[in-house]
């Protein structure tokens, strides 16, 4: 249905076209009601994105191609992810989210920018990509925006909520939709939908540590909106790969050689250090956090089955603090040492089975990690989606730009989402969401590692 709507962005006016539902197309799927998993439950009922650009097509009347595309091979994919044709509601009894499958359809909006993708400030999350994504309903699952502009470019901004999946799910979701609409099949297996490979014991068990991870998360116990916004800006930068290859060659030792996540997140713990250190309000110490993807760490045979194409959540939370002291005077290697133990030292069997427990204690309240609100030691956390496979060819080339986007509401912690730039060359594009003063001190540093992100960098002028 065309609803020709006009919603307007600053300078950027996006003209709606169309707003449909697009429905799985094996009717066989009975409805039903899927329980959210403890897992699903503790991350929140929140709206994530993932947005992509493509560059100016091949022939100016490319667009409805792509638009046809997506109405012709996206049923086919709903089979597969059913959840995505489905809607979140309250369970009445108990005051839960739970999921209707009953193929209500994903959205499919199509729209047209009055701009080109090259005016816009590439920088500023505010003034680029948060422009191009449109708001959709609370109990949508999956929306899908496309938009071209004026240049002949076009975006697609796959939007989903947090109950559903993690970053690492929702990046095989996108890799097998570009697979199935280039090749016309899929070569893996069908997604693990089972979420009873993650059930609460009787009784439920847990220590200290994931007791002691949590505060309560609500509008009496958060900075108030004028803090959080004068606080903290939104940038996006690219890290080239030669620069992460030199951080890692600096953060070596003779006994190890680190990733490049470790790299990385030692130049950024050290970088934050000094900005702590300098501030006018004494802070004796710091941390670095990481959203780490569980599917990977688990041991136990049967979690190492379930978890190779399981569909929902299992994302664990490693927290390093130190002193700030401590983290200026270390060499970069030993602090990428820091880094490794942080994340490694963790017994993922384990707390993936004490988080499932507590969460069946507390199901009801609102909570987060304390590190993930910021209140008390300065915190920078990443989510490295980087470490997840993400193909964005779905027939009309590589996309230029693929960035998780997210609403940081009123947050008091740093947080970096850290992208691959598609095709492969190893550079990170990354959505910063930082205190002005590490901005500042990331963007001045000699080394230049982190450079603000640009139309001409992503080949759009």
């Amino acid at each position: 249905m065309v609803t020709a709507n006009a919603i307007g962005s600053g300078d950027l006016s996006i003209r709606v076209l169309s707003r449909r539902l697009v429905k799985a197309s094996d009717p066989s799927t009975k409805p039903h009601v899927a329980a959210f998993s403890n897992l699903d439950l503790y991350p929140g009922n929140e709206q994530a994105s993932i947005v992509c650009l493509y560059p100016k097509l091949p022939n100016a009347g490319d667009f409805p191609a792509v638009v046809a595309t997506f109405d012709s091979i996206l049923p086919s994919l709903l089979n597969d992810f059913y959840h995505f044709a489905g809607r979140i509601r309250t369970n009445p009894s108990s005051g839960l989210p739970e999921l209707l499958c009953d193929n209500q359809g994903a959205e499919l909006v199509v729209g047209e920018a009055g701009v080109a993708m090259a005016s816009l400030d590439y920088g500023l999350a505010e003034q680029s990509l948060k422009k191009i994504m449109l708001p959709y309903a609370e109990d949508v699952t999956l929306s899908v925006q496309l938009l071209s502009f004026t240049c002949g470019g076009f975006s697609v901004v796959w939007a989903t909520n947090n109950l559903v999946c993690d970053g690492q799910a929702f990046t095989m979701f996108v890799r097998r939709w570009s697979e199935l609409a280039r090749t016309g099949r899929i070569v893996d297996g069908p997604p693990n939908h089972d979420r009873s490979v993650f059930s609460p014991r009787r009784p439920p068990s847990y220590g200290a540590s994931i007791r002691d991870m949590f505060a309560t998360y609500d509008h009496d116990r958060l900075v108030n909106v004028l803090t959080a916004h004068d606080s903290f800006v939104e940038r996006l930068y690219y890290i080239e790969a030669s620069d992460i290859a030199a951080l890692r060659e600096a953060a070596s030792s003779k006994l190890q050689r680190p990733s490049r996540v470790q790299a990385v997140s030692a130049y950024l713990w050290k970088a934050l250090a000094r900005v702590v250190a300098a501030s006018r309000v004494p802070e004796e110490r710091c941390c670095m956090g990481w959203m780490v993807d569980a599917r990977r760490r688990v041991k136990a045979p049967e979690l190492v089955r379930a978890m190779g194409n399981y569909f929902g959540n299992v994302t664990a939370y490693a927290l390093g603090e130190a002193a700030v002291e401590e983290i200026q005077e270390k060499e970069l290697s030993e602090v990428a040492a820091m880094v490794r133990e942080t994340i490694t030292s963790i017994d993922y069997d384990e707390y993936t089975q004490e988080l499932v427990d507590w969460v069946e204690e507390h199901k009801t309240e609102r909570l987060m990690e304390k590190g993930v609100i910021g209140l008390g030691t300065p915190t920078l956390n990443q989510t490295v989606f980087a470490s997840f496979p993400l193909d964005t060819d779905f027939g009309f080339g590589h996309a230029v730009l693929a960035m998780p986007m997210c609403d940081y509401g009123r947050l008091s912690s740093g947080y970096l989402s850290i992208g691959a730039r598609p095709g492969g060359d190893g550079s990170w594009l990354v959505n910063a969401y930082i205190w002005p003063r590490l901005a500042a001190a990331l963007e001045s540093d000699q080394q230049r590692i982190f450079k603000p992100l640009t139309a001409e960098y992503l080949g759009l002028v």
